[in-house]
């Protein structure tokens, strides 16, 4: 076989071969993902059994630390009118406070929200707070 003929086809292979490579890769990337549900989209629609990622803002008043690493707590909407409670075991971040914006995973359990250990991720406020208009602003 003629060596320059070669090449070509082991380029084409190799090329063939990143191509499937990238194609798995970004198959798995957007397949994984899951978008966090507010509390009173998993109060209507939670499956039993079914992991999800709940997204709210801790209720004031409802943090209770119990023995060892295990945590009550009540996550509600950013509007405020439904809230679920959550038991979370495992890493409690520094930020962590009532009024803070949390994602956890987990599953819901009669009413309760049982997350999984160490899932518990708080929000940084600033991302979601309005910015007030600049002085001098007509908009």
């Amino acid at each position: 076989m003629d060596p320059a003929r070669k090449r070509t086809l082991r380029l084409i292979a190799l090329l063939g071969t990143a191509l499937l490579l990238a194609a798995a890769l970004m198959y798995t990337t957007f397949n994984a993902s899951t978008e966090a549900k507010t509390p009173s989209e998993v109060v209507a629609g939670a499956e039993p059994g079914r992991s999800y990622e709940l997204t709210g803002k801790v209720v004031d008043g409802s943090i209770n630390r119990q023995d060892g690493d295990r945590l009550r707590f009540a996550v509600r909407d950013r509007d405020g009118t439904t809230a679920v409670p959550v038991v979370y075991s495992g890493v409690v971040p520094d930020p962590f406070r009532e009024g803070r914006e949390v994602i956890v995973t987990g599953q819901m359990s009669d009413d309760t929200f049982v997350a999984e250990r160490d899932s518990l991720i708080t929000k940084c406020p600033s991302k979601f707070k309005k910015t007030p208009p600049a002085r001098g602003s007509t908009a």
